[in-house]
């Protein structure tokens, strides 16, 4: 299988499927939920792709030069841009389009929970992002002291956890209001992903090198690292689009910009503590 064979078949033709079911309940009137329209879909997802090609294109070019997994040459255009294949830079593109897709028709149709969180918001957002946190240490634990097979695994939680400790640490408490719709596109699109990347792997498309993975296979052939993968990168989507679209998560900006503002106009304005001593 060709990895431009692959992304047509496992990502263009449903991506072309959710985003015609999206137009058809927007023509029939069947809209996004009133706490989910701070912003166009549209410029939601679309900034999504400009931000996972931007974050991910560094990463994964560092693992392709460490062998942490490489490409059949014969499977690919040969066109790279670094060391990394056009046809991996297309499925940066293509995985927010489609789990985006995915996302925006279950919130059109999934019930979605209006209550606010009724506890401590901000011990929430401080205690999730404390437990992350936590987690991204011992990935670059596992880095530091050098241990081969967990390359892999530590590079991954090291790349995919700063950015998911901003959007907790911004938003837990938005998150868990919305958890139903979060859960209902990571778990589905993950599932998916994993079982198409396995089809990839099974035909020789692209290897994960075994003395840089746990060695943990999923089904025979698919490593545990790369249904972490998948994971991880459907978290980033399925909560950064959540998080833009919401219109607590707008207020909430908005009264951090005000704040920020406004506190920047004192410090420019405030007489030089130190006196004048001339």
């Amino acid at each position: 299988m060709t990895y431009f064979g692959f992304l047509g078949i496992f990502l263009v033709i449903p991506i072309l499927i959710l985003w015609g079911l999206n137009i058809v309940d927007a023509r029939r009137g069947i809209r996004l939920p009133s706490a989910l329209q701070s912003w166009s879909s549209w410029v939601i997802v679309l900034s999504h792709v400009l931000v996972a090609v931007v974050y991910t294109t560094p990463w994964d070019n560092y693992l392709v030069a460490t062998r942490v997994w490489w490409y059949e040459p014969s499977l690919v255009t040969g066109i790279l841009i670094g060391y990394v294949p056009i046809e991996e830079y297309t499925f940066f593109i293509l995985q927010p389009l489609l789990t985006g897709a995915w996302l925006l028709l279950m919130a059109r149709h999934l019930p979605l929970s209006t209550a606010p969180y009724t506890g401590n918001s901000r011990s929430l957002r401080r205690g999730v992002t404390i437990l992350i946190g936590l987690v991204w240490l011992a990935a670059i634990a596992i880095l530091l002291i050098g241990w081969q097979p967990g390359t892999y695994l530590g590079l991954l939680l090291a790349w995919a956890l700063p950015p998911v400790m901003i959007q907790t640490a911004f938003g837990a408490d938005i998150l868990w209001r919305h958890r139903r719709l979060i859960a209902m596109t990571i778990l589905p699109m993950t599932l998916y992903l994993a079982a198409a990347d396995k089809l990839a792997i099974s035909s020789g498309t692209w290897t994960i090198n075994p003395q840089q993975s746990v060695n943990i296979l999923l089904l025979g052939r698919l490593p545990l690292e790369e249904l972490l993968f998948f994971f991880m990168t459907n978290v980033l989507i399925a909560v950064g689009i959540t998080l833009v679209a919401s219109a607590e998560s707008k207020a909430r900006a908005e009264t951090l910009i005000r704040k920020a503002t406004l506190w920047l106009q004192h410090r420019r304005t405030a007489p030089d503590a130190g006196g004048d001593f001339a």
